[in-house]
């Protein structure tokens, strides 16, 4: 059985003295992507939320444009590890013999066995100009997150992403020893619960390159919120996309790198929401 959270024995060194106990650490599993019969993809992750990585995973890649494109989906649980098999309409599996991944994904890896230095660099998604936010309102979103890391707390070894919404609520938080694949499962569950995220905030606790920004623009956030810097990269993805990069969001602030006209003083917003 394939569970997110271990308990394992150690022992312990601290201040030169032994001792014994156990220890809550992430679970890292083998996690296949398959389409109608064929392998995609192998990457390492955290065996919870396997449908929303799943979905996530297939959209953000460009694999379908939705959700509703993935005719079925079957968790299929192995001894050394899961599939996640679909299967698509046949123009997608043709689609996919053309850019199929021959390589395994480790747990850091975002864009591992891709065919050509075009499809690692290729263009994001253009985001529309979407609403904007009060500095109040990104550190509000961020101070969110880490109550809600169940898998986190335990273990303090995984990422998070999330989706905020200017209702004050994180809408959705994924969690997976891989960042990519958090966002992965991110996407999946906005995308099965059919939220439109064009008037939210995605929300990282990694640093921020460039396939996070491509998989953001995925989604259609209009800005994104990480507490590690970005890559040069990653800015100007996020400059091409219409993307608002923040990045070392910390309890005393952050800084803005792409788009910071979404970034507004409080009464900014107040005089353009009655006008």
């Amino acid at each position: 059985m394939h569970v997110a959270v271990q308990a394992i024995d150690r022992e312990i060194w601290r201040n030169g003295t032994a001792s014994e106990g156990a220890r809550l650490i992430p679970e890292e599993t083998p996690l296949a992507l398959t389409y109608n019969g064929g392998t995609y993809a192998v990457m390492m992750g955290t065996p919870q939320n396997l449908e929303d990585f799943a979905v996530g995973f297939t959209v953000s890649e460009g694999i379908v444009g939705s959700a509703d494109e993935i005719r079925s989906l079957e968790i299929v649980r192995l001894d050394d590890g899961i599939e996640l098999r679909m299967w698509l309409a046949p123009k997608h599996a043709a689609r996919i013999n053309e850019r199929r991944r021959h390589i395994a994904g480790p747990t850091g890896c975002g864009i591992c066995g891709i065919e050509s230095i075009a499809e690692a660099v290729r263009p994001a998604a253009v985001v529309p100009q979407g609403q904007s936010f009060t500095a109040a309102e990104v550190m509000t979103a961020m101070q969110a997150i880490a109550p809600l890391q169940s898998i986190n707390l335990q273990t303090r070894a995984v990422h998070a992403a999330a989706f905020w919404s200017p209702t004050g609520n994180i809408v959705a938080l994924r969690e997976d020893v891989g960042r990519h694949n958090a966002l992965d499962k991110l996407a999946g569950a906005l995308a099965r619960s059919r939220t439109n995220a064009r008037g939210g905030i995605v929300l990282l606790t990694s640093r921020v390159s460039v396939e996070m920004v491509q998989k953001t623009a995925a989604i259609g956030a209009p800005m994104m919120v990480a507490v590690s810097a970005p890559t040069a990269l990653a800015v100007r993805t996020a400059e091409a996309a219409g993307i608002t990069l923040i990045a070392i969001a910390r309890q005393d602030g952050f800084e803005v790198f792409s788009h910071g006209d979404r970034v507004v003083a409080r009464h900014a917003r107040e005089v353009a929401d009655v006008a």
